[in-house]
């Protein structure tokens, strides 16, 4: 397992450590629930550094992404940045992924899940038949997530980029904590607002950020936040996990990701989801809540009030924060209406549920 240079601070901190994405990651420190509520109501850091980073640069590389992502990123002016996907040849996606525009149409950097760094290097590569310059950055960039309502103006007196005023989808690049270079930005996996910071681990940056943000945050209750609580959060606002709600077979409108889908320039599969656009698809990504008591899990199966298989859960947990069990799953279009009646098998058991309104938190 690699580890990432706060690894050995999650330890000292008591975090449950285990394997993710080839990974030694913290899961929790003090409970899933704490954690949950600390970035909802507050702020807390995560450490995301096992995430993937590219470079793309030269004068074909916006050309390059345009051609291997759905959205249009010719829209992007330098410190913008968007969530995109790659789709495959067959309609499914590669991964999703966010891409920041450093330089207009020269320098960008494509940020992508850590369990797919090595397949979308090899995708993009296949693509990449005009020479644009990439670097695969991940193994040097660390990668810190400060989530909650109070992040911002916890962490406000480290650096003199305007962290307040940062807006939703932009970056700005600056010294943090007396580390130059780094990389602000405002997104997150959450909905609960706050910043990402990207930076090597040069001359100890690690330690002397995750020591400043600590010192200015620990008095005002800013907790370290495992990737139990990321879970818990990132489902409440309905955003797909990779792997479970959106893969190599699911379509970006099967998912609910036409709003990513740009039919203003080619790219791979744009034919196939056009089609899908105008002709509608055969199943939707939903959001439900739990009428009957039991918490749906991945994989379970969706059925109609007769029984007839109709869909599956691809995720599903208790929801901290509105103390219901809450999921997303595949449903045949039919059944993809709000209010929609539907059953969970749990165990040897249908459990009545009803399709919802994602975000499941307004």
């Amino acid at each position: 397992m690699k580890n990432t240079p706060f690894t050995e601070k999650h330890i000292a901190l008591g975090a449950k450590m285990a394997a993710f994405a080839g990974y030694n990651m913290p899961i929790s420190y003090t409970g899933i629930n704490d954690e949950h509520q600390a970035v909802r109501t507050n702020a807390g850091v995560f450490d995301v550094s096992h995430m993937g980073e590219f470079i793309l640069k030269g004068e074909h590389a916006l050309d390059l992404i345009q051609r291997v992502t759905s959205n249009d990123a010719s829209k992007l002016t330098a410190g913008k940045a968007q969530y995109s996907c790659l789709p495959n040849k067959e309609g499914g996606i590669v991964d999703d992924l966010l891409v920041y525009c450093i330089e207009e149409n020269k320098v960008y950097m494509l940020v992508v899940n850590a369990s797919n760094i090595e397949k979308d290097w090899n995708w993009i590569s296949e693509h990449n038949t005009q020479g644009v310059e990439m670097h695969d950055i991940s193994d040097k960039t660390c990668l810190l997530a400060i989530q909650g309502p109070n992040a911002t103006s916890i962490l406000q007196p480290l650096t003199e980029v305007d962290l307040v005023n940062l807006k939703y989808y932009t970056f700005a690049k600056g010294v943090f904590a007396g580390v130059p270079n780094v990389i602000i930005s405002a997104t997150g996996y959450t909905g609960a607002g706050g910043i990402e910071i990207y930076f090597e681990d040069i001359d100890g940056a690690a330690d002397k950020i995750w020591t400043a943000i600590f010192e200015a945050g620990a008095p005002k209750g800013l907790k370290p936040i495992g990737l139990g609580a990321r879970d818990t959060l990132r489902l409440e606002m309905g955003f797909c996990l990779y792997g479970n709600d959106i893969d190599d077979r699911t379509s970006p409108l099967e998912a609910g990701l036409g709003w990513i889908t740009k039919f203003t320039k080619p790219f791979t599969s744009s034919e196939l989801f056009a089609k899908q656009k105008a002709e509608g698809v055969s199943q939707k990504l939903v959001g439900f809540e739990m009428v009957d008591k039991g918490i749906p899990r991945h994989d379970y199966e969706i059925k109609d009030a007769a029984g007839n298989v109709i869909g599956r859960v691809t995720s599903g947990t208790q929801s901290p924060s509105m103390q219901k069990a809450i999921g997303l799953g595949y449903v045949k279009t039919p059944f993809a209406a709000q209010d929609t009646e539907i059953f969970i098998a749990v165990r040897d058991k249908s459990l009545k549920a009803k399709v919802v309104k994602v975000p499941f938190l307004s």
